[in-house]
Order: C-alpha cells, then structure tokens, then sequence
C-alpha cells in the first residue's frame, strides 16, 4: 500500500509501509519496495524488474535479521554507528531500546527517509549523517558497528576494514548481517585470518540472512 510521495530530483517516488512485528511492537516503515527472495534480488540487481527502485531505500532482508538480533542486547546507552542505514530499521529498533545511535549513509535521500521511519515510530534520538566510505572522516569509537548486507561491494573491503578497526572502541563488536553473498564470506574469511574472532547467528527474514559478530 502507498502511504506517502517523496520528491525527488528525478520526480515523484512513492513509498510504500510494512509492519514488522519485533519484540513484541509492531514497526511502521517505509520503503521503496520489500525484496524478500533471492530471486527478487537477482531480478532487482540485474535492471529486470520493470520499476527501478532506489536500492538505498529499498526493505533487504538482511536489515530485518540484524533488527531481530538486537533485541534482548543491553543497549540502554551503548554507543552505535550504523553504516549504509537504508531504511534505518536497525538503528531505529536500537534506539528505542536506550542505545545512542549514530545512522550514516552517503545519500541526503536515505538518511530522509531514515528519518521519516524515525518519526513514524516514536523514536527521535538518533544523529543521522551524510558519510562516504571511501572518504571517512569520523574519529568518534563505537561499542557496536550495524552494517546490513553492505558488504557487497569488493573493492570497498579495504575502507569498511579501515572503520571497523579505527571506529570500534576496546570491547566492542561488529555486527554484520549479510544473506551469504560469496563477496561477504570472503572479507570475512579475510578478518577471522588476521585475528577477528567471528560468531554466527543465523535468520531467515525470510530468505535465510548470517548475523556475523566481530570482535578482536
């Protein structure tokens, strides 16, 4: 169901709300569409589909497990940094449960709409910014790094490893939610080799998603 319009420079995007129940609340949050099989994504991925979604803003599965994972974390002021917040569901979810939540994206249009799922659903302090990977400037330390399948991307392992290292504070974990693309496994391999200790949980949301802990 369409429940609002969002302008944009390339006209008008329609986007559509989901209810997710988790922990008991039900969560409004909007979107630009729900890919929620493998063959969704392949069709969304390879411009089959016949409207063309911003992928930033689109519900991946992999932002539905990580929120689930977070419930039942004592996150009554722990320090969070989501990066590529998409929708901003993880950051929103850890947020009403006491976290201080920092959401990131390089796209004015996501962190947008992160906000209007914000707002939507009681939760008002979260800081959002506009951040690159690739150029990342933040010195602040985090008890808990949120990535949902954000790992895709080969050639941006290097500047993910970079944040990981110089933006997670002593004790701190990494959580990365991924649906076991060949690329993630792969980064992750890398991490365990050079001393990360790695832990699983696993989702089905419903596709089946990996809720990957890191810590050193």
């Amino acid at each position: 169901m369409t429940t609002d319009v969002l302008p944009t420079t390339a006209g008008d995007l329609p986007l559509e709300e989901v209810q997710l129940s988790i922990d008991g609340r039900t969560w409004s949050i909007l979107h630009t569409g729900a890919l929620v099989t493998a063959e969704q994504e392949l069709e969304f991925l390879r411009g089959e589909t016949t409207v063309r979604r911003p992928y930033g803003i689109v519900l991946w599965p992999a932002a539905i497990a990580l929120a689930h994972a977070l419930v039942g974390r004592p996150l009554a002021g722990v320090r969070i940094l989501e990066l590529g917040a998409g929708t901003g569901l993880p950051g929103i979810v850890a947020a009403s449960l006491g976290a201080r939540v920092v959401q990131t994206d390089r796209q004015q249009l996501v962190l947008h709409v992160c906000r209007l799922n914000a707002a939507r659903n009681g939760v008002t302090a979260i800081d959002c910014r506009a951040a690159d990977w690739t150029a990342w400037d933040d010195a602040e330390r985090y008890d808990l790094i949120l990535a949902a399948d954000c790992l895709y991307a080969e050639p941006l392992h290097p500047y993910l490893r970079r944040i990981f290292e110089g933006n997670l504070a002593p004790g701190g974990a990494v959580l990365l939610a991924d649906p076991y693309r060949e690329t993630s496994l792969r980064l992750l391999e890398a991490m365990e080799a050079d001393g990360w200790r790695v832990a699983l949980d696993k989702w089905s949301a419903p596709r089946p998603v990996g809720v990957f802990t890191l810590t050193r």
